[in-house]
């Protein structure tokens, strides 16, 4: 499939979808090869094409894109510059998983 641009997110593996004008959406298959402009995906021959007015999209597999927090880390040093006493009510995060 060509494009005028590809999402630079899609990568081989990603599973590639389409949605039609009516809501339905269709899973095409796997991506086999991406370029700046076109998408590559093996499409099962019992699966519909999209036409030229579907929307396609793209998912990650989740399968091969999750794994645990490996070999990260974070080192905080927090410093008080009141001259009065102030309590720490919460600290928070905030962690994502990239799309690798």
């Amino acid at each position: 499939m060509t494009f005028p641009n590809v999402n630079a997110s899609v990568q081989v593996g990603d599973l590639v979808y389409y949605q039609t004008s009516s809501g339905v959406i269709t899973q095409m298959g796997d991506c086999t090869a991406v370029t700046g402009t076109t998408v590559s995906c093996f499409i099962s021959g019992t699966t519909t094409r999209p036409t030229s007015n579907d929307f396609v999209l793209f998912g990650k597999n989740n399968t091969s894109n999750t794994s645990a927090l490996r070999g990260y880390f974070a080192k905080v040093k927090m410093t008080n510059d009141e001259t009065t006493t102030c309590e720490l009510y919460t600290v928070g995060s905030e962690v994502f998983e990239s799309s690798k």
